[in-house]
């Protein structure tokens, strides 16, 4: 018996192995096969205003199913009336809506059949609806007493719901409800107690039926409501009615659920359904509705009541909510009660459902079919849409399980499980098809596959056979099947490679073969590269405002470049291709450009490139910097005399961390508006404890700091007021200025308004003279200076300076020593004495004067001095004064930019704050012979082919007595080489012109002519010119010396010549360049000594110009020890002429003789012909 049972059991698995298998297959529609309904229409209403109604039945099968119809369980003849319209080869069937339609409601079945079998439809029911309609009836009014029940009956017209009821008068205006007068479900109007406003003639009840797009109106009805009958005449009509409610007054009284009812009631709902209890009550005063659950706990905290409590809702009822519910009416008279026995109960639903499938011949058949339901349900089998007949079926048969053995052919069937209980019938259809064929392979023979590099390839092979066909792949010439892991051969017959290689190209057979036959096909595999993405930058960081570019590099496979196709996502959506956000974001194939990024441009953007067999992703991150949010959420605690404790929320910081906060503060009572920073926080804390002034009116806001930037401030704080005090700190900076002789002015600093620290600031001012015993001097002030009067001039005080207010003072002051007003020194310097360096340089001692006589702070001494005659002619000078300052306590100075070969006169004074003191008695000393300046000018007065007769003028200054002239000259070229320089000495002195000699034709030339003295050369002036072609030379000096139009072009340019030289000295003196010194640039004068031999630059005339030059200017006369001397020896002029670091600053302050030019310059325009 064991053994059998195990046999059994090793069957049944087989068994259900092979209806699981069965079951999967899907049948060829080429194979004879059972019909199958593919569609059907449910539940429909045939509204009056469509013009037709479709009823769907559509099956497949092999043959093609033949169509019937059932109405009402009865045949139903689709040609039995002509506004029904068929088609070929379908159960749908369309009706027609004229004339009278309401024949055609009933429930209709659909039967579809062929030689194998009978399916059959769920039952389809066609509602067609009346248009709904009052009755036409007069309605007798209502009259009724002060206090009275009442209830208005609408009776709603039968209709497709939903229905919705309005209580409105004539004018289309809702009755007003509420507590005491309601509507029912229903649709009825009750009056728990009427009053005499209820009184109208107009209440109308209106029916809405939307799906009917209908709005049906009940006759108005009339109520009226009048005083007791018996209520006495002997008060006020207020009395009569309060009489009339207190004979009226009664305890609740049920109207929904009727008396008549019971106390109890049963309801039933349907599962997932909404449960509506309704309790209405009459009664004066008006009753109160509550609700309790008896059994159990209310499904909901607070139960969800409609209509003024008289409706208890639940919505998607479950079995949780079944119990028993009480509803209670109240009032101060008493109560009533009633309760609902809920029933939860639900239609039928599938537990198991019997499948059909494909089986062969002589295997075993089991449907099973299950359901529940509340009331449970009836199951009923069904052999192709008819009752199975127990006796006649060879097959076992009970509630839930039909089951057959060795199938044949002739057992294909569609079996019908039908389970049913009051709330509603479901159908489900098995069908089973008993099949023996050899294997079909449905995949075309000769596919071309293909996949990239690491993907998995699937081969198809989709194969219906009956018996099951066994399934084996081989590749290439090979009659082995594939067996090794990479290949897995899936219950369809579709081979999977996974992690495919290059070397898997090839083609594949696929064998399929059973008991009645066998089939192959074939299938050829392609292996592509694979796609490869690489974005840059990785991941970017970008300053908000800024812009960013992010660039896809794509790898793929040459075969799929026409099917590549990249585009750009940003956080899983995908970027449109044209430029976005007005041209903020722009695609351009494989770049996504965002110009002026935002913040919220933030996030992940994915390149995505696709071919038609693979993609690929590559991200980046975007980051966007920011400088951080305002703070905010300002609170104020710990609160203090001198402190408070600030605490913020930061705001966000937008990817860069904050490393500081600023917190600033604002007071309304000396400078109001005006916000000054308090402190600075490192770091990202978000408190601080502030330490405050006294007597400040505070507000605060806080900054945040990042590697950005400064936030916003954050919205100001609550103000917090801090209590006076004493003051603190004294005033800082306490001196004493320049005053009047025998004055005293004081000054200092005040302080600052959150200094004060109280009401009533003044300054305590002390003051005595030092070193003489006798009492400190005092006096309050309110302005920060204070000038004492009568005091001796230049004498040390001892200074003292304290804060007060209305609360005290401050802390003891500091001395400061001051002195009083100054004079001007009462003494010159002695022992003045001049050394003499070069010819433009001298340097000047003196003794100082003594310390009493200074009569003030000695700020240095002034040398003045003066030309008094020219050596050379002994010509006398207007005087005309100049002078350097020496800034201290010394005792000798240098004097640059002298005369040379000059006398001048030198004095020396003292001076101080006040002023200068007097002058010492002159000193005459002389400056030496120096080199002379340039030449006036260098003319060309005649120049033969290989000769030339040069004419120069005598210098502007000789600076001692001339010796001679040297000339030069050398040959030029337009590429400015030049050739080696030729020298010729002129030694008388009245000598003006020259004539030199051998010279080559037809060559440019620049002649130097420079003037000495015994001291040296100086610097020259020069000119270029041209000489003239062998041959040409008479002849044209013949033709054109005695033409007239020739004098006068000479004249001409003498005249302008003139002008130039009058524009030459005047821009001379006011220290421009001319063209001769740009000409020096270009061809340097090869043996000219520098221009700073002997002076320092130019020296600035009357107008004091900075005087230009260094120590290493210095004539080479200067002796090695005087030219180490400091260059503090440099006096200064008005504007100092020298600093410490031996600039040369200051001013010359004089004028040199007029008239004074380094050139008369010439033009390199071609020479004259005739002198």
């Amino acid at each position: 018996m064991e053994m059998l049972l195990s046999t059994k059991g090793i069957t049944i698995c087989l068994f259900f192995f092979v209806l699981s298998l069965a079951a999967a297959i899907e049948i060829p529609l080429s194979v004879s096969q059972l019909p199958t309904i593919t569609e059907q229409s449910h539940t429909q209403v045939a509204y009056p205003f469509d013009e037709d109604f479709t009823i769907k039945c559509e099956a497949r099968g092999n043959p093609h199913p033949t169509f019937n119809w059932t109405k009402d369980g009865k045949p139903f003849d689709l040609l039995s009336d002509p506004r029904i319209v068929t088609s070929n080869n379908s159960g749908t069937f369309v009706i027609q809506n004229r004339g009278i339609i309401n024949n055609f409601q009933g429930k209709y079945r659909c039967f579809a059949s062929n030689v194998l079998g009978t399916a059959m439809s769920e039952e389809i029911e066609l509602i067609v609806p009346s248009v709904p309609k009052f009755p036409k009836e007069k309605i007798e009014p209502l009259d009724v007493e002060h206090g009275d029940s009442v209830i208005l009956h609408c009776n709603p017209p039968k209709g497709i719901p939903p229905l919705h009821i309005y209580w409105m008068n004539i004018d289309l205006q809702h009755i007003p409800q509420d507590e005491r007068v309601s509507m029912s479900l229903k649709g009825d109007l009750y009056f728990a107690n009427v009053e005499e406003n209820d009184s109208r003639s107009d209440y109308c009840c209106f029916a809405a039926f939307p799906r009917l797009r209908t709005i049906v109106q009940k006759m108005p009805m009339t109520l009226k409501v009048s005083r007791l009958k018996h209520a006495n005449d002997s008060g006020s009509p207020n009395a009569a009615v309060t009489k009339a409610n207190f004979i009226k007054e009664r305890k609740p009284k049920l109207l929904i659920p009727p008396e008549s009812a019971g106390s109890s009631s049963s309801v039933t709902v349907i599962k997932g359904g909404v449960l509506l209890l309704e309790c209405i009550a009459e009664g004066l005063p008006t009753p109160h509705l509550s609700w309790v659950k008896v059994t159990g706990n209310m499904p909901k905290d607070e139960p969800e009541t409609e209509n003024f409590g008289k409706i208890l809702k639940i919505d998607q009822v479950s079995a949780a909510d079944e119990g028993t519910y009480q509803c209670t009416a109240s009032n101060p008279m008493g109560r009533a009660k009633h309760e609902f026995h809920v029933h939860v109960e639900e239609p039928p639903q599938w537990l198991k459902k019997p499948e059909g499938g494909v089986y062969s011949v002589g295997t075993n058949l089991v449907l099973l079919c299950e359901a529940i339901g509340n009331p449970e349900p009836s199951i009923q089998w069904k052999l192709n849409g008819m009752p199975i007949d127990s006796r006649t079926f060879r097959g076992r048969i009970s509630t839930r399980e039909i089951s057959l053995t060795n199938l044949q052919l002739q057992d294909s069937a569609v079996f019908q499980c039908e389970a049913t209980n009051k709330h509603g019938t479901i159908l489900a259809s098995a069908n089973v098809n008993v099949l023996n064929i050899a294997p079909l392979i449905l995949t075309s023979d000769g596919e071309n596959y293909a996949t990239v590099v690491g993907y998995s390839a699937f081969l198809h092979c989709d194969i219906f056979a009956s018996p099951a066909a066994d399934v084996r792949w081989t590749k290439d010439d090979s009659i082995e099947p594939l067996s090794t892991f990479r290949y897995e051969l899936n219950k369809n017959g579709t081979l999977e490679i996974k992690d495919t290689k290059k070397e898997d190209s090839g083609s594949y057979a696929c064998w399929a073969a059973n008991s009645v036959g066998k089939r192959a096909i074939t299938a050829n595999l392609d292996i592509r590269d694979a796609t490869k993405l690489v974005v840059t930058p990785k991941n970017a960081r970008v300053l908000k405002s800024h812009s960013i570019l992010l660039k896809c590099q794509a790898e793929y496979d040459s075969h799929l470049k026409h099917s590549f196709k990249l585009s750009w996502r940003k956080d899983g959506d995908e970027l449109p291709v044209n430029s976005t956000e007005g041209g903020r974001m722009i695609l351009d194939r494989d770049t996504l450009f965002i110009s002026s990024v935002l913040l919220e441009d933030q996030g992940v953007y994915t390149c995505v490139g696709s071919t038609s067999l693979d993609s690929a992703t590559a991200e980046s991150r975007l980051i966007v910097l920011d400088v951080p949010d305002p703070p905010e959420d300002l609170q104020l605690s710990e609160n203090q005399n001198r402190s408070v404790r600030l605490s913020w929320r930061a705001g966000s910081s937008h990817n860069s961390p904050v490393n500081e906060s600023i917190i600033e503060f604002e007071e309304n009572r000396w400078e109001p508006g005006r916000w000054q920073e308090l402190t600075r926080i490192p770091g990202d804390d978000t408190t601080a404890l502030l330490s405050l002034a006294p007597y400040v009116n505070y507000q605060f806001r806080v900054v945040s700091v990042n590697a950005v930037g400064r936030s916003q401030p954050s919205k100001p704080s609550l103000r917090y007021s801090t209590p006076p005090a004493a003051p603190d700190k004294n005033p800082e900076n306490i001196r004493v200025e320049a005053s009047e002789p025998n004055e005293m002015v004081m000054k200092w600093e005040p302080l600052k308004p959150v200094e004060r620290n109280g009401p009533g600031l003044e300054y305590k001012v002390s003051w005595r003279q030092r070193g003489v015993r006798t009492d400190w001097n005092e006096e309050m002030v309110k302005k920060h200076s204070l000038t004492v009067r009568n005091t001796p001039t230049f004498v040390p005080y001892e200074i003292k300076v304290q804060a007060v207010n209305n609360l005290g003072s401050g802390p003891e002051p500091n001395v400061t020593i001051g002195y009083s007003g100054e004079d001007f020194p009462d003494a010159a310097p002695s022992g003045v004495s001049v050394d003499v360096v070069n010819s433009t340089l001298v340097k000047v001692f003196w003794f100082g004067i003594p310390r009493d006589r200074v009569r003030g702070h000695l700020r240095g001494y002034k040398v003045s001095w003066w030309k008094t005659k020219n050596m050379l002619d002994g010509k006398r000078h207007h005087p005309e004064k100049h002078f350097l300052t020496f800034v201290g306590d010394r005792n000798y100075g240098m004097i640059p930019g002298l005369d040379p070969f000059s006398e001048f006169c030198l004095t020396v004074l003292a001076y101080n704050s006040r002023g200068d003191g007097p002058e010492s008695s002159p000193v005459v000393f002389e400056t030496p012979e120096g080199v002379p300046e340039q030449p006036r000018f260098l003319r060309i007065l005649n120049f033969d082919k290989d000769s030339v007769t040069l004419s120069w003028g005598l210098p502007r200054k000789a600076n001692g007595h001339l010796t001679g002239y040297i000339l030069q000259y050398q040959i030029i070229n337009e590429t400015h080489e030049v050739g080696p320089m030729s020298d010729v000495s002129v030694t008388n002195r009245s000598t003006l012109s020259w004539r030199l000699s051998g010279l080559s034709p037809s060559t440019k030339y620049k002649f130097y002519v420079k003037a000495c003295t015994a001291k040296g050369c100086g610097k020259p002036v020069t000119e270029e010119g041209l000489t003239v072609a062998q041959g040409t030379y008479a002849g044209i000096y013949d033709g054109i010396s005695t033409q007239g139009w020739f004098i006068g072009l000479m004249c001409a340019i003498a005249l302008l010549t003139l002008l130039l030289l009058t524009i030459c000295f005047v821009r001379r003196n006011k220290g421009g360049k001319y063209s001769v010194k740009e000409k020096e640039d270009l061809h340097p004068d090869p043996e000219a000594q520098s221009i700073k031999d002997e002076i320092f630059g130019e020296y600035s005339d009357s107008d004091e110009k900075p005087l230009k030059g260094s120590l290493q200017s210095l004539n080479g006369d200067i002796k090695a020890t005087e030219s180490a001397d400091s260059l503090v020896d440099y006096g200064e002029g008005e504007h100092g002429m020298f600093n410490e670091d031996g600039s040369f600053i200051g001013a010359y302050s004089g004028s040199k003789e007029k008239g004074s030019v380094e050139s008369t310059g010439s033009s390199t325009a071609t020479f004259p012909l005739h002198a």
